[in-house]
């Protein structure tokens, strides 16, 4: 949207603050995209920027932004404005250098230093509106520096609409930036998308569609999947699960491989306390649904939610074991500053000042939630044996050789998920430590 810039995503190209610092001299804005865990280092990486370019303007995007937009200009005096809500036209318009006090959606520091904060946005309803993002990914980044373990190698991850109907607890995104209405591209719009993306990249093995609500409409949802199955692309999308098998079967059939679904926990009680809207008999038919099909499923579960304990943590990995999805993600509930998780937590004292910013001084994740009879080190704790005993089962171990046998691909994949998990644990241990 913004002609002459340029996208730099430092940490997979494995490019340093000191590389990046000399191309200051070359522009005069620089935003980047913040959130409460990276804060303090995103203003840093401003504040070396401006000491190259002391005229350079700055500004922060993303969730934490959007809700404390005052707090974040005082804690960050070296940045001059942030974008609340969706971003997009914001920083066009700044950009463009239009006058910031008629900027919506914009506050900014004035030259006296006072703080502003002009009028909301309104919502974005047009998402044909938006540029394709692939050709930047093509001029700007390099794809095969990006690695998912469950996806193929390289990828590409895109988005085809915003925001989510639902109404958990602990997401981000609906809760602060998206708003609760889906919001989409058209079919059309897509797929045209796609057809350059494939000519661009010869080399993408999947698309990944990365909105949580891509199969809450079913009748789109199953249109992109016939016209995707004609250009004989694999793919995979976020789904809930609760996707029915028909449709599950049109989507396998326009080249569907794998579903993310963010299961979260195997308790019913914790998956209302959430408000996840999700029933377990529901999940458990929609799973073996997948299974039958041959749909690949990378479930995610959150550990420390409320209502947690000791027992639905054991109840949560005996249940990820029976539904026995591809592969799992285990991460620790983390209540971000405007959701409903983060009220609910500081109204009942679950969030510790210490424990406020979401990891530690590396990086690695914490367990920033306690309740009086579950502890933070054995919501910690929790997450290992999780792992371990969900991985380190006959079956599932089996069918693991089995997939690298089969696959020098899969072998590769395999293996790079292996160094990388007891990477993780080693980063964890030493956090617990």
């Amino acid at each position: 949207m913004v002609e002459n810039s340029r996208l730099i995503d430092a940490p997979p190209h494995r490019t340093s603050l000191a590389e990046i610092a000399p191309l200051a001299k070359d522009y005069d804005l620089v935003v980047a995209h913040t959130s409460t865990p990276s804060f303090k280092a995103d203003v840093a990486a401003i504040e070396a920027l401006k000491a190259v370019n002391p005229n350079l303007k700055a500004g922060l995007i993303g969730a934490k932004v959007a809700v404390q937009p005052e707090r974040s200009l005082l804690d960050a005096p070296a940045v001059d404005f942030v974008a609340r809500n969706e971003f997009d036209f914001t920083i066009k318009e700044v950009a463009d250098d239009q006058p910031w006090s008629k900027i919506a959606g914009l506050s900014w520091r004035n030259a006296r230093g006072a703080l502003v904060h002009n009028e909301d946005r309104a919502m974005l309803e047009s998402m044909d509106d938006l540029p394709f993002v692939t050709p930047v990914y093509k001029r700007d980044l390099v794809i095969e520096d990006y690695f998912i373990g469950y996806l193929k190698h390289p990828y590409i991850s895109l988005y085809t609409g915003r925001g989510c109907k639902s109404r958990c607890t602990f997401c981000l995104w609906p809760q602060t930036v998206g708003g609760h209405r889906y919001r989409t591209r058209s079919v059309g719009h897509v797929i045209e998308e796609i057809a350059w993306a494939q000519r661009a990249f010869p080399q993408v093995k999947e698309f990944f569609f990365d909105g949580d609500t891509f199969t809450d409409d079913l009748p789109r949802a199953e249109a992109i999947a016939r016209e995707l199955g004609k250009l004989g692309v694999t793919w995979s999308c976020n789904a809930k699960a609760n996707v029915p098998r028909e449709t599950l079967k049109v989507l396998k059939d326009g080249g569907l491989r794998l579903l993310l679904v963010g299961y979260e926990s195997g308790n019913q009680q914790i998956l209302h306390n959430i408000k996840k809207g999700m029933r377990i008999e529901v999940a458990e038919k929609f799973t073996r649904d997948c299974h039958e099909l041959g749909i690949a499923i990378h479930g995610t579960f959150i550990l420390g939610l409320p209502g947690e304990t000791r027992e639905t943590i054991q109840e949560t990995v005996a249940w990820a074991a029976k539904i026995n999805p591809h592969t799992i993600q285990v991460s620790l509930a983390a209540p971000y500053p405007g959701t409903f998780l983060y009220d609910q937590a500081m109204q009942n004292g679950w969030l510790d000042a210490d424990h406020a910013e979401l990891v530690d001084d590396n990086g690695v994740q914490i367990a920033p939630l306690h309740y009086p009879h579950l502890s933070h080190t054995e919501i910690f704790d929790s997450v290992e044996t999780f792992y371990r005993r969900f991985y380190f089962r006959s079956g599932k171990i089996a069918s693991i050789v089995g997939e690298m046998v089969m696959s020098p691909d899969m072998m590769k994949r395999r293996l790079r998920e292996g160094v990388e998990f007891f990477e993780f644990l080693k980063e964890r241990r030493g956090a617990a430590a």
